[in-house]
C-alpha cells in the first residue's frame, strides 16, 4: 500500500440533499480478532488462542505504516470455562469483546481437557499461554509488564492455579526466559472449592469418578480420596507464603452449577493469609449470563485492573 498517497488524499466535502453527516474523532473503541492462534502442540495436541485487539482508526494507521509509536495494551489472559471438558472458546466473544472495548487485549486459552490431561495439566497450559504473549507480545500489541489472568466457572479454578503452581524450572515450561507471573486474578463464578457436599448443587454425581471433577483428577472417586479433594481445592492451597497478586472473586448468588459458596470460601481464604482479594455478588444472577457484563460489573472489573497495574 501506498501510504504517501494519503497525504495528498482530500475528504469528501461536497453537499448531498438528505445526507447525515455524523463527525468522529479517529478514537472511537472497536476490536480486531485474531482467531485461532496456536500457542503450544503438548504430544499432538494443538491448544490454540482467541485473541482480541482494541482498535480504532487512529491506531490501525500506526499499525499499518509500523510506526513506533503505535500503543501498547495491557493484555487480559481469560481461560473459558467449561467443566473441564472440552470447550467452546468462541461463546463468549461477544460478551468479552466489551472488555477489549475498554483498552485491553484479551486472549482466551484453550486447554487440555480432562479426556486427554488430568490436573494441574489446564493450569500449565494457561501459564504457557501467558509465556508466549510475553515472548509475542510486539505482535499482539501487549505491554508485558500488564498482563492479568482470568477465567470463569472451571476456568476460574484454572487461572487461581495457574498463580499458585510454580513450574518455571520444568519441562512443562515451554517458553523458558519468559515469566508466567500476572499482576491480578480475576475469577468468574469459579469452581474453586469441592470441600461442601453442595459445592455443585445440581450435579448428582457430585464427586464421584464420573463427574468432572472425578474426571480431571483422572476418573476417580474423590469422595474415597480425600487428599485428591484437597488437591483440587483452591482454598486448600493457599497459605500465608503463598505467592499470589490480588483476586477479584464474581459470582452470582443464584448459581446453582457452582455453589457463590465456592468464591466466598476462596475469598476468606485469601483474606486469612493476608492476601489482597475482593469479591462482588451479582444478585440474582447464575452461572453466567449477561448480568455478568453490565456496565456496573465491567466499571468494577477495570476498577480492580487498573488498581492492579499501577
Amino acid at each position: 500500500m501506498d501510504f504517501s498517497a494519503l497525504n495528498m488524499f482530500k475528504p469528501f466535502t461536497d453537499e448531498v440533499e438528505g445526507a447525515v453527516r455524523i463527525p468522529t474523532t479517529g478514537l472511537e473503541p472497536g476490536v480486531n480478532y485474531i482467531h485461532d492462534v496456536e500457542y503450544a502442540d503438548i504430544d499432538g495436541n494443538v491448544l490454540h488462542l482467541q485473541i482480541l485487539i482494541p482498535s480504532n482508526r487512529e491506531e490501525m494507521m500506526k499499525r499499518m505504516m509500523q510506526r513506533p509509536d503505535t500503543k501498547k495494551y495491557p493484555c487480559v489472559v481469560y481461560t473459558q470455562g467449561s467443566a473441564w471438558f472440552k470447550q467452546d472458546c468462541y461463546a463468549r466473544i461477544p460478551e468479552i469483546a466489551r472488555l477489549a472495548e475498554r483498552g485491553y487485549v484479551v486472549a482466551i486459552v484453550e486447554y487440555r481437557h480432562s479426556g486427554i490431561a488430568r490436573f494441574p495439566a489446564q493450569a500449565k497450559d494457561m501459564r504457557n499461554a501467558i509465556r508466549f504473549l510475553r515472548k509475542n507480545a510486539d505482535k499482539y500489541y501487549i505491554d508485558p509488564d500488564k498482563i492479568i489472568g482470568a477465567g470463569n466457572s472451571s476456568g476460574g479454578h484454572t487461572a487461581l492455579f495457574a498463580g499458585i503452581i510454580k513450574d518455571d524450572d520444568t519441562k512443562d515450561n515451554l517458553y523458558p526466559g519468559f515469566s508466567a507471573y500476572v499482576k491480578g486474578i480475576i475469577n468468574y463464578y469459579g469452581s474453586t472449592t469441592f470441600t461442601f457436599p453442595d459445592s455443585n448443587p445440581v450435579t448428582m454425581n457430585h464427586c464421584k469418578a464420573d463427574s468432572p471433577e472425578g474426571l480431571v483428577m483422572g476418573g476417580v472417586d474423590l469422595n474415597e480420596n480425600p487428599e485428591l479433594i484437597k488437591a483440587i481445592s483452591v482454598d486448600c492451597n493457599i497459605f500465608p507464603e503463598t505467592d499470589l497478586p490480588p483476586v477479584l472473586n464474581i459470582h452470582g448468588t443464584a448459581d446453582v452449577v457452582v455453589n457463590c459458596k465456592c468464591s466466598v470460601a476462596v475469598h476468606n481464604r485469601l483474606k486469612e493469609c493476608g492476601k489482597d482479594s475482593e469479591l462482588i455478588l451479582v444478585e440474582g444472577a447464575g452461572h453466567g449470563g449477561s448480568e455478568f457484563s453490565t456496565k456496573e460489573v465491567l466499571d468494577l472489573v477495570t476498577r480492580f485492573i487498573e488498581k492492579c497495574l499501577k
